[in-house]
């Protein structure tokens, strides 16, 4: 029976997800889904250490669970709404359909974590490590600044549209100074995002949308950025050598004469 309520509630939030319906909403109004404390989660925890704890659609909003060691939990459909993560340790994790928004996750790690479907709107990133990262998730105004997003695999999902593409979401996201070298975002939206001073050495960002980014500074060596939409965005003293910008949208693209170009393919030459 436990399975079957979790199957349910996860079929009925994929919906809302895919058709962009679902918001954050307060701790009392999550039914079906465990409420648990502090205390009784981290009795959960320990008492699975020698196991990959399962605690599948829990409540666990609002609360203070700074430092919380959850490594290899299955924490699908679980709601951390607000809650306060700073140090969290969620590597290999798995939170599929999962709810962060707004949640505090200064320092947090997801080395090797399943982001798949989660919802982190707002969500506080600054100095975390999502690296070797699965992720398809909505990240709208998060705070990424100084993140560890390397070799992260962030890429639309070409398999799962039947409810149109599911793609990675960092809309008027800030990300100054993270780094995203040798991840693949193609695909993803990525527009008005501030990437001031950003890595993305190596980066593909096939197809991606960057309209309106500030990539100012920005270290783009060996990007993959073919057929990207970098309408009116701002590279200024970026670093694009040997990037491929094949096929890109650059109108209105700001700063590209004082990026650095060296072997950068696919850019028009001035008139």
């Amino acid at each position: 029976m436990p399975q079957q309520r979790h199957r349910s509630a996860c079929g009925s939030v994929l919906i809302l997800l895919s058709l962009g319906c679902v918001s954050t909403a307060a701790a009392e109004d999550w039914q079906g889904y465990e409420r648990l404390s502090r205390e009784q989660l981290t009795t959960r925890l320990n008492e699975a250490r020698d196991a990959a704890p399962v605690l599948t659609a829990k409540n666990l909003s609002e609360q203070d669970l700074s430092g919380v060691d959850f490594r290899a939990a299955n924490l699908s459909a679980s709601v951390f709404n607000g809650a306060k993560l700073d140090r969290a340790n969620f590597d290999g994790c798995n939170l599929t359909v999962s709810f962060l928004e707004g949640a505090k996750l200064s320092n947090a790690s997801f080395k090797g974590a399943t982001l798949f479907s989660v919802q982190m709107a707002g969500a506080i990133l600054t100095g975390a490590n999502l690296s070797g990262a699965r992720l398809i998730g909505d990240l709208r105004k998060a705070d990424l600044s100084n993140a560890t997003l390397t070799r992260m695999n962030a890429a639309a999902d070409m398999r799962n549209q039947s409810m149109g593409l599911m793609r990675t979401n960092i809309v008027n996201a800030k990300a100054l100074g993270a780094d995203f070298t040798d991840s693949d975002f193609s695909r993803s939206d990525l527009s008005f995002s501030d990437f001031t001073g950003a890595k993305m050495i190596r980066t593909k960002l096939v197809r991606a949308d960057l309209s309106g980014a500030v990539l100012t500074g920005a270290d783009l060596t060996g990007a993959d950025l073919r057929d990207a939409v970098l309408i009116d965005a701002d590279v200024s003293n970026a670093n694009l050598s040997g990037a491929d910008l094949t096929g890109a949208e650059l109108r209105g693209i700001k700063g590209l004469q004082s990026a650095t170009q060296a072997g950068t393919r696919g850019v028009p030459s001035p008139q």
